[in-house]
């Protein structure tokens, strides 16, 4: 009953210096997400005060380009760090 199950390590590593987005990945997921919250900010704020409705679509199609571009660089993230 107290055997441990096949693959699974029984003590954790003390070597391990810790999860692996720590790091540049992490800085870099965190200012593709800012990018987003920016450009999602001002095209609200540009709509809010009414001033010009072709400045607020274009701000929001460069929130869409963003927005796929950070879920992008998270899953190429995923893709190379998974364990």
């Amino acid at each position: 009953m107290d055997e441990p199950l096949p693959g699974l390590p029984t003590q954790p590593d003390p070597n391990a210096t810790g999860l692996p987005m720590d790091g540049i990945p992490r800085y870099i997921v965190m200012a593709a997400l800012a990018a987003v919250c920016v450009v999602l900010l001002a095209g609200l704020w540009n709509m809010l005060r009414g001033s010009n409705p072709n400045l607020s679509q274009t701000l929001m199609r460069w929130r869409v380009g963003l927005q796929f571009l950070a879920i992008v660089i998270m899953m190429v993230l995923v893709y190379f760090f998974r364990s």
